[in-house]
């Protein structure tokens, strides 16, 4: 196979441990410890067979730990995790004081170990029954996958961003100096999470908002801590602290996954699919990405099992999917025809999938695993117990060898040699020599076929490294191409923000005119003039009224103030009723300039509190925002003509009282004398 499905351990820093005298439920106990490393020009002993250098030693409990911490090997390797630690509570302590990226392994298996004898020979690796000699078999094992990770935590990290000292007083007021702390929690809050989208790292955020910003964010990230961006620590107002989330108990994972014969359906396109299915049908992934390229789906099916078949939906078979197939030197298979829609649709019913280019990679395998099914129950039905039915599918299908044969070649090792029978040859038969010539051409045949496979797959080869050089150059162009992608998107905004400063600029200038106009406003709303330039002691402000409604009475005393002796301008003077006429009373203006008429309801109550009532048209405003000033001699002019025109009210107000009151007395003298002349009729 031409990828490789894993990387060795061997380029990492490997610790073998074993106990040495004493144990670790005692107080002193001693550990044989070898520790291997790519090699080195220093004394160290170098391996016969990698090139890797080796360090012995015997050391204490205390300075193993200190080993680790210093030293942050990959992998310590142990033939029993329990003479690291005395018990489960201990061992979890152990794990969690490991440093990122240092894993322990237990070369001889999980729950139930193995000898450590058997599986170093098993693997081929020298053992002795000295300490020494099996803290060094116990770092090989490890160093070449063999054994399985001891893990108390989880892939997942909490990471929690807090307040670094108590909010209570600090030199400032307390107020602000609260609202400083939770303003630093939110933004280191912010920073992590910056950096963990840099990084493509999955996380959920919990923040709890506080005046001022954050009391605490807590996330939660998909990943180990030595992955995360983000270290421990405290600066100022703000602390991070990073923990792996623990699992309920101890669990093992082995070091090399067990990767079984599998049946590939591949969908190439720009966006690219696959779909695993097993021997049995089962639907085990499917992928569709648009990003990755065709090594990153191999690594991706490296990853899931081994392919015995690499399938397409269409025939003949694309390019892509072929070069694949050569990559496992798998078996490939095409329908007869393109396969219709609503076969693939049929066929994926039952299987989840989240697109198209999922549905057609889907059907392609499934189809293929159909076409193979009776041969692969055929070939699994001859396969002695014991021996692997993928593997023997795989030569079969692949190699098309006979199942007799594969088994013979797989048992071969385990079977006793077969006894040798001396006999005297035969003369052949006329059709038993046809038949050795026959079988010596197709010897020759099968030869030259042979080499010219080794061609072909030279040839591939070439093509394969060419095909690499043109991604390659073609990830460069990518990246130049979003490279000036940026630099466009960063002129447009950086045009944008000049666009917005401009703007912005301009909003100032207005806004700076503004106070000025409302300063000298404020002023005149003063009783103190001394400081007003002598062209504007003329001037009165004026509180303008949208409507002469109880509300925008209200609203304008909220905006800027409705005090007695105020001029008080209606916008809009109809509509008001009594209770709005007596709201404005209460405020007692100096007089009330109107747009258009009064109620007479609203009329009446405010002559009669004898507020001056004039129209506005008769006084000349210059409105400033919200407020306007007039001259105070058009303002005393309409106060004096509502004066005059109030005398002139009242002397109406009395006549009319008075004419009334000599109607009334008129009619109750005629009414006195109509009663006794009906008296004296009746006497008559």
């Amino acid at each position: 196979m031409p990828v490789s499905a894993r990387i060795s351990a061997l380029d990492a820093l490997v610790f073998g441990v074993d106990v040495q005298s004493g144990d670790v439920r005692g107080d002193a106990p001693s550990y044989a410890l070898v520790v291997l490393d790519e090699a080195t020009d220093d004394d160290s002993d170098a391996s016969p067979n990698g090139g890797t250098a080796v360090e012995r030693d015997v050391v204490s409990y205390r300075k193993l730990r200190r080993l680790i911490e210093d030293r942050e090997p990959d992998l310590v390797a142990t033939d029993n995790m329990y003479e690291l630690a005395e018990d489960k509570d201990h061992l979890v302590r152990f794990l969690a004081s490991l440093p990122d990226g240092t894993r322990l392994v237990q070369v001889t298996g999980a729950e139930q170990p193995e000898p450590l004898s058997r599986v170093a020979k098993r693997h081929g690796v020298p053992y002795g029954k000295d300490p020494m000699q099996e803290a060094e078999a116990a770092a090989r094992l490890a160093a070449h996958n063999v054994g399985h990770e001891v893990s108390a935590f989880f892939d997942r990290t909490e990471v929690k961003v807090a307040r670094g000292r108590s909010t209570g007083k600090g030199g400032w007021s307390e107020d602000r100096y609260t609202r400083r702390i939770h303003g630093s929690v939110k933004r280191r809050a912010r920073e992590i999470e910056s950096a963990l989208d840099d990084a493509g790292l999955e996380y959920e955020m919990d923040a709890t908002e506080k005046y001022g910003g954050y009391s605490n964010a807590v996330f939660t990230v998909e990943a180990r801590p030595e992955d995360i961006p983000v270290s421990t620590g405290r600066s100022g107002d703000v602390r991070v602290e990073i923990e792996r989330q623990r699992r309920d108990g101890i669990e093992f994972e082995p070091l090399a996954k067990r990767r079984d014969h599998v049946v590939v359906g591949v969908d190439p396109g720009t966006t690219t699919a696959a779909a695993i299915v097993d021997l049995d049908g089962e639907v085990h992934d499917v992928l569709s990405t648009r990003t990755a390229d065709t090594a990153a789906v191999i690594e991706w099916i490296i990853e899931r099992g081994r392919p015995l078949l690499v399938a397409a939906d269409v025939t003949p078979m694309p390019e892509t999917v072929e070069k694949i197939r050569r990559s496992f030197d798998a078996a490939g298979w095409v329908p007869d025809a393109d396969l219709p829609v609503d076969e693939k649709q049929h066929r994926t019913r039952d299987e989840g999938y989240d697109n198209d280019h999922e549905r057609d990679a889907l059907a392609a395998a499934l189809f293929a695993h159909d076409h193979h099914a009776d041969q692969f129950e055929r070939v699994a039905e001859k396969v002695p117990r014991g021996l692997d039915r993928g593997e023997v599918i795989a030569r079969v299908v692949t190699g098309e060898e006979s199942v007799e044969a594969v088994v013979d070649d797989l048992t071969e090792d385990e079977s006793d040699p077969e006894e040798t029978v001396e006999h005297t040859p035969r003369e052949l038969t006329e059709e038993e020599k046809r038949i050795k010539t026959l079988e010596r051409q197709v010897e020759r045949l099968q030869e030259h076929v042979e080499d010219l496979r080794e061609t072909v797959a030279e040839k591939d080869d070439r093509i394969g490294e060419l095909e690499d050089e043109l991604s390659q150059e073609r990830r460069r162009e990518r990246k130049e191409a979003r490279e000036r992608r940026e630099v466009t998107r960063l002129e447009r905004e950086r045009d944008r923000l000049e666009r917005e400063l401009e703007a912005e600029r301009e909003r100032n200038d207005e806004l700076e005119g503004k106070i000025e106009r409302l300063k000298e406003l404020w002023k005149l709303d003063h009783s103190n003039f001394a400081d007003v330039e002598e062209r504007k002691k003329d001037l009165v402000p004026v509180k303008p009224i949208e409507k002469f409604t109880r509300d925008a009475i209200r609203e304008a005393d909220e905006s800027y103030g409705i005090a007695e002796g105020d001029v008080v301008y209606l916008r809009d003077a109809s509509g008001a009723g009594r209770s709005t006429a007596e709201l404005l009373v209460q405020y007692r203006p100096r007089v009330v300039l109107k747009n258009g008429g009064l109620s007479d309801v609203a009329d009446a109550i405010l002559f009669d509190a004898e507020i001056p009532v004039g129209p506005a048209d008769d006084v000349a405003m210059q409105e400033v925002d919200e407020l306007a000033v007039a001259r105070e001699s058009d303002v005393e002019a309409v106060i004096d003509d509502w004066k005059e025109r109030a005398r002139n009210r009242r002397r109406r107000r009395k006549a009319e009282l008075v004419d009334s009151l000599i109607d009334e007395h008129r009619a109750d003298r005629d009414l006195d004398d109509l009663i006794p002349s009906r008296s004296g009729g009746g006497r008559s």
